[in-house]
């Protein structure tokens, strides 16, 4: 994954409201979702969700299908992981201890 593509995968998430989605659909995945379906508890315009779900697409973060006149979105696993792993491996040069819970962490949270 470049800089660039990260940084639009960190942008999409910069917003509340595809965040929330984001999370919505990672508790559903594999499973799709209508635009309509993912809507419910938001108070926006359907045209405002369009715009938030057409972002996190095109970061990567989600698919999206045709069904009839209808989109189903489904978390998309492998643009996912890319930005976890370019996190990691790139920021934190392959550091997974400076982003995880390590050992000291565990035992002090029990």
């Amino acid at each position: 994954m470049t800089a660039r593509n990260a940084l639009a995968g960190f942008a999409a998430l910069a917003h509340p409201v595809r965040l929330a989605l984001f999370r919505k659909l990672c508790d559903q995945a594999p499973e799709r979702a209508s635009a309509g379906a993912l809507a419910q508890g938001f108070d926006i315009p359907p045209s405002t969700m369009t715009g938030h779900l057409q972002a996190l697409e095109r970061a990567g973060l989600i698919k999206a299908e045709r069904r009839s006149r209808f989109m189903l979105y489904s978390l998309n696993p492998n643009g996912t992981r890319d930005l976890v792993n370019f996190l990691v491996d790139d920021c934190c040069h392959n550091r997974p201890d400076l982003v995880g819970k390590d050992a000291d962490a565990l035992a002090q949270a029990s």
